[in-house]
């Protein structure tokens, strides 16, 4: 029997593995003539700062969106909203623009953005699989229960063995 919470499924990413991970997603990219990236703030700052260096693409900007939860029965199933669109003049219908985030879980915030610019190609690192129909390209897929931990969500601390003391 698993007596582990679901968060404690973890998938730990560092900082070198993420950007290995991003540079990789660049590679299988390149070859299209991208008229910019756009990233899904925040996670996909920084995986959209290296597929942009890797794919020598200047033109950067930036979508936010929030999900507000409900509370009960309706927790997790909260509306979303656009914080922040990128330049309209930019993005048009979305062609020639690749939108970058750094995973895709449920895939509604995505589906929220596809509706927004239909042609745009979206690509994230890490994909599971209620999200994959969401995104054309990824790198690492993991499962559903799997709880993706970032580096910027982790400090470096001391942990205590399995079995045993130090």
């Amino acid at each position: 029997m698993n007596d582990r919470l679901p968060h404690e499924k973890g998938f730990h990413v560092s900082w070198d593995q993420l950007h290995r991970d991003a540079r990789a997603l660049a590679w299988r990219l390149d070859g299209t003539d991208w008229r910019a990236v756009v990233a899904v703030t925040r996670g996909g700052l920084v995986p959209a700062m290296i597929v942009a260096r890797e794919l020598d693409i200047r033109t950067i900007d930036t979508i936010s969106i929030r999900s507000y939860k409900g509370v009960g029965s309706e927790a997790g199933q909260g509306a979303l909203q656009v914080l922040k669109r990128p330049d309209d003049t930019l993005m048009q219908d979305g062609e020639g623009i690749l939108v970058v985030d750094d995973l895709v879980d449920s895939g509604r915030t995505l589906e929220l953005i596809r509706e927004m610019y239909p042609k745009a190609h979206f690509a994230t690192v890490y994909a599971k699989p209620k999200g994959k129909p969401m995104v054309q390209s990824w790198i690492t897929e993991v499962s559903q229960d799997t709880w993706i931990f970032f580096p910027w969500d982790m400090a470096l601390q001391y942990v205590q063995p399995y079995r045993g003391e130090d």
